[in-house]
């Protein structure tokens, strides 16, 4: 018998069958890792089985390549605490929508994870999240190995006046090295690199970058699977609500 226990965070719920479901848990030390719930599809369960909630699942399995059972608790229920913002909730749910599409079934990410929880948090905490969000799918990028390097200009060598990032290699240009290339290349913005940022528009402005690297890095490795519709949708409020602030 195979069984390990672990905290983790829910990222997808379906039904299975009658009253049981099968999830999706991403965990520091097994990685993203499915199992069934009896009566996951229950009254009783299914406030617990909302994707963004902290879980401690026990899994078990006859065999190590079999699909195996959880049985969950609730640690904290932090996507009743969201739902209650428009925002959140959209950022809540692209980000398990993405960790559920990208990562590798069953392989540890464990500093991805650690990175995820900080966010999540902060969605709770702060109005500032957008930012620390941005960041992270810059780091699941790099987790994954489609990481940017934005440290210096791909043409000149400069580390100076960074503003671009090349769409087919992922590195910084400056100013001076993109000439007559600037209108095909990414937006690189102080949140993609500095401690600061200018605003919601920098932050869209930035998702644009890494949803380009996302795209034609990741999904397109995934087998050209579109990005989840709940990134867009994420993505779209941003844009709206920057466009408030101007």
């Amino acid at each position: 018998l195979m069984e390990w226990r672990e905290d983790g965070i829910l990222l997808t719920r379906r039904r299975h069958g009658e009253n049981a479901a099968i999830i999706e848990v991403f965990t520091r030390d097994h990685g993203r890792h499915a199992g069934i719930v009896r009566g996951g599809s229950g009254r009783r369960m299914t406030p617990v089985l909302e994707p963004g909630n902290q879980v401690d699942v026990t899994w078990r399995a006859r065999l190590e390549d079999h699909l195996g059972a959880f049985t969950v608790e609730p640690v904290e229920a932090r996507a009743a605490h969201l739902m209650s913002d428009r925002l959140t909730l959209a950022g809540l749910n692209a980000l398990t929508a993405l960790l559920s599409f990208s990562l590798p079934e069953r392989e540890a990410h464990a500093s991805l994870y650690d990175g995820t929880l900080t966010v999540l948090n902060m969605m709770s905490e702060t109005p500032h999240w957008p930012l620390a969000y941005l960041r992270w799918e810059l780091a699941l990028l790099e987790d994954l190995g489609f990481g940017l390097d934005l440290s210096s200009c791909t043409v000149t060598g400069t580390s100076e006046n960074l503003t671009y990032v090349s769409p087919k290699t992922g590195r910084a240009v400056s100013e001076a090295g993109a000439g007559e290339w600037k209108t095909r290349l990414l937006p690189l913005t102080p949140a993609l690199t500095g401690a600061t940022d200018g605003g919601l528009k920098d932050i869209t402005e930035g998702m644009r970058t890494t949803g380009h690297f996302l795209q034609t890095g990741l999904a397109t490795a995934l087998g050209n699977k579109p990005l989840p519709e709940a990134r867009n949708r994420l993505v779209d409020l941003l844009i709206r609500k920057s466009r408030q602030f101007d």
